[in-house]
């Protein structure tokens, strides 16, 4: 008997009506009946350093993080991403009002958006976008304005004047993401120097999206926003160690803003997850302390890695944007006569045995981004080599 209700409104708060399963869970699900290869969702298929491992094995057995963490995060991590952004960046952040931890950036993201937005304020989202932006900016019940990078030479770029434009009265927030995902641009000094200036002269408040800082190619350079002038006191910093160090499911990132901001989005998010992943805030302050030569070869094996791929894809026919960092190829799928991202997605599976995820889920402006495509290189070496020979038969 179906259970009875007493009123006809849907269960799902309308904010997120428009949300649904995400497409990754489809395509996910899509590689498992079919057998591909799945190239969609962005998680390694090898753990990170061997230490670190131990490390969390260390932590659990020495009863360190197995109860309750601190609210803020354990003292060692929020004293280790402080000596980070210092080392790195030369930002000075007190480990004990200026660094928040939190489960994963993902939630850094909702708690932060959740903490700093009201409803009727408007946030200038570069387009396309990290898919939780929109449904985090739908349910602090604002607007989300959405400004579209396009391809241009080989690279998608930020029309700055678009995005002077997109600013209103209304716009209380721009958010920020560099390295980029999905489209793998890295916004240059210039390009940060323009929206850090904005910011300042509208008086905006700024949250950047920086998990793949330490993932760039090609002598690209990743600049925090928080060190240009006049960004210190209105940039709330997110970072994370899953993309870095290949410890995706520990879900551990955080927060680095000036005490007022970290303390906003503290009462955020103290509501949601409260503390999270004991443990591996412990491996992880291990993890940061490790030597440049870490980062050095964890790049090196990246950009090979994406060379392979993308390589193939253009091989295979796609129209490829090599990325300056992140670790996912964003293909143009026209050459290939196709024009709906959706429809090859699904079809990729059976036609050759891959699965990919379609760019336009990203955008707002669906038809800007119909036509693209966007692969991940996280994988071994040998599961690229067969998704580069099986996504040959797309040209016979």
């Amino acid at each position: 008997m179906a259970a009875m209700t007493s009123s006809a409104r849907p269960f799902l708060n309308r904010s997120l009506a428009a949300f649904g399963t995400t497409i990754f869970a489809e395509m996910s699900a899509l590689a498992l009946t079919t057998g591909a290869i799945n190239l969609g969702q962005g998680f390694p298929d090898t753990d990170g350093p061997e230490e670190i491992r131990e490390a969390a094995v260390r932590a659990l057995r020495d009863g360190r993080g197995n109860q309750y963490p601190p609210g803020p995060g354990v003292p060692e991590l929020r004293a280790a991403v402080a000596a980070h952004q210092e080392r790195r960046y030369g930002l000075s952040f007190d480990p004990d009002t200026e660094v928040l931890v939190t489960a994963g950036a993902t939630e850094a993201i909702a708690a932060s958006l959740l903490a700093l937005l009201e409803p009727g304020d408007e946030v200038v989202a570069l387009e396309p976008y990290y898919d939780s932006y929109a449904a985090c900016i739908a349910m602090a019940g604002a607007r989300r304005v959405p400004v579209t990078l396009r391809p241009d030479q080989g690279r998608f770029r930020l029309d700055l004047d678009e995005l002077r434009a997109a600013v209103t009265d209304r716009t209380r927030l721009l958010l920020i993401n560099t390295p980029h995902n999905p489209t793998g641009t890295v916004l240059t000094r210039e390009e940060l120097a323009a929206v850090a200036e904005l910011a300042v002269a509208r008086d905006l408040l700024v949250v950047t999206d920086e998990v793949y800082e330490h993932l760039v190619f090609d002598g690209a350079e990743h600049l925090p926003l928080a060190g240009f002038p006049g960004m210190r006191e209105r940039t709330v910093t997110i970072g994370s160690a899953g993309k870095t160090y290949s410890f995706t499911g520990w879900k551990v990132g955080w927060v680095t803003a000036a005490p007022g901001l970290v303390a906003a989005v503290r009462s955020a998010k103290q509501y949601l997850t409260y503390v999270a992943s004991g443990p591996f805030q412990h491996a992880v302050a291990e993890a940061l302390a490790l030597p440049d030569s870490y980062l050095a070869g964890f790049r090196a094996d990246m950009q090979a890695k994406r060379d392979l791929l993308a390589a193939g894809l253009r091989d295979a026919g796609f129209g490829v944007f090599v990325p300056s960092g992140t670790y996912f190829v964003t293909t143009d799928i026209r050459p290939l006569g196709e024009s709906d991202g959706f429809a090859f997605c699904r079809a990729l599976p059976e036609r050759a045995g891959v699965v990919a995820i379609p760019n336009a889920v990203f955008y707002d402006h669906r038809d800007e981004g119909a036509p693209f495509v966007r692969f991940a290189f996280c994988k071994r070496t040998e599961v690229l080599q067969e998704a580069v020979q099986r996504l040959k038969k797309l040209t016979g």
